[in-house]
């Protein structure tokens, strides 16, 4: 599951850059709302990268 999350958080980042490519600066509005979704897919892939590893480390223990 660490792994799922590990490949979203580029999708996020990759989804920021693109808004701020290709939407024109006239619209400001549109492109925020883009650059917020793309923080909050890199947030969540962050989040299913830390409990795939908390998972992880809770298995090892005795």
């Amino acid at each position: 599951m660490k792994y799922a999350g590990l490949l979203v958080m580029p999708a996020g980042f990759f989804l920021s850059i693109a808004a701020l490519v290709l939407f024109p600066a006239s619209s400001a509005a549109a492109r925020a709302a883009f650059v917020v979704c793309g923080l909050a897919v890199e947030a969540l892939g962050l989040v299913v990268a830390a409990r795939g590893q908390l998972e992880a480390q809770g298995k090892n223990r005795p």
